[in-house]
Parts: C-alpha cells; structure tokens; sequence
C-alpha cells in the first residue's frame, strides 16, 4: 500500500522528533558532564589555593612567632644587662665608698692598731714559716712592731713553734694606700698579701 503524502510527513515529522529528543539528551548530557568536570576543576583549585593559602598564613605565623621570639630573648638580655648593670654599678659605689671609709679607719689609731694585730696574726697562720718578713707603710712601723709583739706568744701558742719576724726597714708598702700588710716568707717568694685595698679587692671578687 503507497504511502500518502500526509503519512510522509507524518514520519518525516516523527524522525525528526525522534532526532531532536536524542540531540537533546546529547546536549543535556554534555552539559552534565561539562558541569560536572568544571565542578570537579573548580574544586581542585580551590582546594589547590587553599592549601597554598593556609601554607602561606602558616609560614607568616611561624615568621611572627619567631619574630616574637627574638624580640623576647632581646628585651631579656637588655633586661638582664640593665640588671648587671646596675648591679656594678651598685658595687662600684659600695666599694668606693668602703674605700673611703678604709682611709678612715688607719686614722684611728686604737682601731686601726686592731685590724692590724688580726691582719699580721692572719699572715703567720697562712705561711706557717719560721722566719717571715713583714711590709708596711714606713708611717706604720711602731703599731705594726706593737702588733707582732702582741701576736708572736699567741702564734707560738697555737701552732707550737717558734716563729721570728723582721720588718723590713728598706722596701716600705707606699704610703699612698689605705694601709695593711703584707707578710713574706724567709726567701720572698711566698707571700700573703693583706693590705687593706687587697682585702677589699678579694671581698669584691667573692661578691662579683
């Protein structure tokens, strides 16, 4: 049976539909799969520029936590010397000011003859020679001859031996400084320095 023109164009009609609809579905199934790799694109750098966004705050954090780091240990070290410092200086002016007060105390003669007899007594007992040799400011023979009398009975009386002591009438201490002894051994090689700058000197030692 021929087909009529009307049955013609009734399946020319129905093709192109058929056509249109899967060109379509192809089209809408491009579209998906475009959406869905843009999205799947899009995320990857996203999650790319995150990364290297967090990266980046993280460095800066550690940069500023080590920045904050060398600014504390600067601040405490300026701390710290400002207290050494200060310290120093704090024992300067407490030595300068026994000094002083050292310069004082050989102007009294019943204290400074005291100081003296312990300072004399003291170089015996450090030597533990037989003969020794004394020094002092030639101003201060007769108290330091005063002294040595005073302190041979005692010496010989605690260590019990003999001991003999001559002043030396040729190499005086200078009379510049505040005062003191110094006590040798028979040869001169040994020798017990207590003179009073000599004393201070070992205080402020033990105190530094």
């Amino acid at each position: 049976m021929a087909l009529t023109d009307a049955d013609v164009q009734k399946q020319i009609k129905h093709m192109m539909a058929f056509i249109e609809q899967e060109a379509s579905e192809k089209v809408e199934e491009i579209d998906a799969k475009a959406e869905e790799e843009f999205n799947i694109e899009k995320g990857r750098l996203v999650q790319t520029q995150r990364v290297k966004i967090m990266e980046y705050y993280e460095k800066k954090e550690k940069q500023i936590e080590q920045h904050k780091k060398i600014q504390m240990s600067n601040l405490m070290n300026q701390a710290r010397l400002k207290v050494l410092k200060a310290r120093d200086d704090m024992i300067t002016d407490l030595l300068n000011e026994a000094r002083l007060r050292l310069a004082e105390v050989a102007k009294d003669p019943a204290q400074y003859s005291r100081l003296l007899e312990g300072l004399v007594l003291q170089g015996f007992y450090q030597l533990l020679e037989p003969k020794v040799t004394i020094r002092c400011r030639q101003q201060d023979v007769e108290i330091v001859q005063a002294a040595v009398d005073k302190n041979i009975p005692i010496y010989k009386e605690a260590v019990k031996s003999n001991i003999i002591v001559r002043i030396d009438q040729e190499r005086f201490l200078p009379s510049g400084i505040c005062g003191g002894v110094e006590v040798y051994n028979d040869n001169g090689k040994i020798k017990v320095s207590n003179t009073l700058e000599s004393r201070l000197e070992l205080m402020a030692q033990q105190v530094e």
